[in-house]
């Protein structure tokens, strides 16, 4: 590698797995790691998980190899970037003259439509450490929560939120929770659990607006006329690919980062960036399970195995091979251990051969014009690796009827 100083843009999972892997790889020369958050790389699923149930700290810093040698500048986000002269430009004006990029700053938090109608205070969302660590303060015995969005993440505060005794309600626009992720088959499913578990489950309707004092929240108004009475509101309605600062920069960022098979950045025409890749939730990848349709995808495997895969790619980038990650993803509800892999998502079929309400456990399958695109099982884990097994490789097989 001739490249004398490469930038990976993002202190993330992805962004740490790039760096292990370009210094594995033989790269010897600098190599710049570029945070917009003070915190240096971290775990994010604990983030709606442990770090709410525990009373004590959680450590969720990712082991950083003492060997690395990394120049980490951290608290200033990157702003600007020049593929045409491989500068990239930091919001404390600083400009890094680069060799090769690696673009891996994640997702941001989905906001609420109208800006203008969020109280100022007690309207939060989930994303990074320090909103964690915000969100637990007010999960306490007799808290009034109301999640707006039912989908995994809102799922999985809601738990964390019970197990802390606070008041839960659930809003969600879809007849069942995860419906749109993981089809009613499996919404269903959660759907009683979390009723088990005393959570208020409101679905159909969606928040029109929010009820304040004194500019803190203190509720919601649904579009069925149902008043909520709440301490704090969490936005769960999903992520967006951050990648508003490449506004300018010439690459296609529609939806996230266009890249190629080999994770190299697209420009607005198509062609491929020199010197630029990109992994992670950032990242808009061609999928194999999806016809090689490209698409952006927030998982932690994900972003492990992309950011390994960019720093090779930008090693060698017409050599290195295409990648071809299969997804997973994983969420503990309510004593339940979900398992997913693939992209179920993109089913229109579901087969259930397993549906266990009482003794927690649930399996099935995602079919796309008869073929196998994913899998989801509920206590069952064993049972994905023979998924797993069709799910590889460019061709998903097709199964049986």
């Amino acid at each position: 590698m001739t490249a004398r100083h490469l930038v990976i843009v993002g202190a993330s999972l992805a962004g740490l797995r790039a760096a292990e892997t370009l210094r594995q790889h033989g790269f010897t020369g600098r190599l710049t790691v570029v945070g917009g958050e003070t915190h240096p790389p971290y775990d994010r699923p604990p983030l709606s998980k442990q770090l709410l149930t525990s009373d004590t700290p959680v450590e969720v810093a990712l082991p950083v190899p003492g060997d690395l040698d990394v120049e980490w500048r951290l608290g200033s986000p990157a702003v600007r970037l020049e593929p045409d002269r491989r500068v990239l430009t930091l919001a404390d004006g600083t400009r890094l003259p680069y060799d090769g990029v690696l673009l891996a700053t994640g997702a941001d938090a989905r906001g609420w439509p109208r800006p203008a109608q969020v109280p100022a205070h007690g309207v939060v969302t989930l994303r990074t450490r320090d909103d964690a660590v915000a969100l637990r303060a007010h999960l306490r015995p007799g808290a009034r929560l109301v999640v707006v969005g039912g989908g995994f993440l809102g799922s999985e505060v809601a738990a964390a939120a019970r197990a802390r005794g606070a008041e839960v309600t659930i809003v969600h626009s879809g007849q069942q929770p995860l419906d749109r992720s993981a089809g009613a088959e499996v919404g269903s499913f959660v759907a009683a659990l979390q009723r088990e578990a005393g959570i208020d489950l409101r679905t159909g309707t969606t928040v029109t607006r929010f009820r304040s004092e004194d500019g803190r929240v203190t509720g919601t108004e649904l579009a069925d006329g149902t008043a909520l009475a709440a301490d704090v509101v969490l936005l769960a309605l999903g992520a967006v690919p951050a990648t508003a600062w490449l506004a300018g920069s010439g690459l296609d960022i529609e939806n996230g980062v266009r890249c190629d098979r080999r994770l190299r950045a697209l420009d607005v025409h198509g062609a491929v960036v020199p010197g630029v890749v990109a992994a992670g939730d950032v990242a808009r990848v061609p999928q194999p399970l999806a016809d090689g349709e490209a698409m952006p995808l927030g998982h932690w495997t994900n972003a492990a195995e992309q950011g390994a895969a960019a720093a090779r790619t930008l090693l060698s980038p017409d050599e290195a091979p295409a990648f071809t990650g299969v997804p997973s993803f994983w969420s503990d509800l309510h004593g339940a251990r979900i398992r997913s892999i693939g992209l179920p998502a993109l089913h229109d079929e579901v087969r259930v051969h397993e549906h266990d309400l009482v003794g927690r456990r649930l399996d099935v399958s995602y079919h796309r014009e008869g073929r196998l695109v994913g899998a989801l099982t509920v206590n069952r884990t064993a049972r994905l690796a023979a998924y797993r097994k069709q799910l590889s490789g460019d061709s998903p097989s097709r199964t049986a009827a």
